[in-house]
């Protein structure tokens, strides 16, 4: 049997409808950066996210090359995340204008083993990118300890969190956290449905946000 990120750690990526505190330990991704409205057909979001699985099944299929990578177990490809923020004078700003999108900086992710190292990374890249004919060169190897945060699942369309995360919000006040967003402790989003497939209604969304004690 492949190793299932999620069923391993469900308190990391099935959290209650309700929120909850959690600590999240490092761990490494394969990352793409950009800017823009992730809705745009053929636009730069989408783009990122063909680079983003081309990379992550070049690593999973290496049991079947030659690349041999030390310490390799077969896992299921982890489920595509987010890091989400706008900026006003160079400054990150709390909350979202769902209404400029075009504005919206992010971090796109997939989680990678920890067996995985730059040389393999780097093998991984050129391998994905001659057999499917992208340019694999904007992805990179992230690794982020994103530490105390505050989570919850949404259930809904994207553009119906502001509700979920007011939930976030007055949860944290009254069990004295306070929120701790920075250039990198970021809005973080774990997407469990496939948007393509499911209603808005039926979408599933890991909601996660940074916080320290106040």
């Amino acid at each position: 049997m492949a190793y299932d990120y999620k069923k391993e750690f469900k308190e990391f990526y099935l959290p209650p409808t309700k929120p909850e505190f959690v600590h999240i330990p490092k761990m490494q991704f394969v990352a793409v950066r950009g800017k823009g409205n992730p809705n745009e057909e053929d636009g730069e979001y989408k783009n990122a996210l063909a680079l983003l699985y081309a990379v992550s099944y070049t690593i999973k299929m290496s049991k079947m090359g030659e690349h041999k990578i030390d310490s390799y177990f077969d896992f299921v490809v982890p489920p595509l995340e987010g890091f989400w923020w706008q900026e006003k004078d160079g400054e990150i700003v709390p909350g979202f204008d769902y209404k400029d999108k075009s504005s919206f900086n992010w971090i796109s992710v997939i989680r990678l083993p920890d067996f995985v190292s730059q040389k393999d990374f780097e093998w991984a890249k050129e391998t994905a990118s001659k057999k499917k004919n992208l340019d694999c060169s904007r992805a990179e190897l992230l690794a982020l300890e994103e530490g105390d945060c505050i989570q919850i699942m949404h259930k809904g369309s994207y553009d119906d969190e502001p509700e979920t995360i007011k939930l976030m919000d007055d949860f944290a006040k009254e069990n004295g956290w306070l929120l701790d967003f920075s250039e990198t402790r970021l809005h973080h989003e774990i997407y469990l449905s496939d948007p393509r497939k499911s209603a808005p209604e039926k979408l599933r969304t890991v909601i996660r946000h940074p916080v320290k004690k106040a």
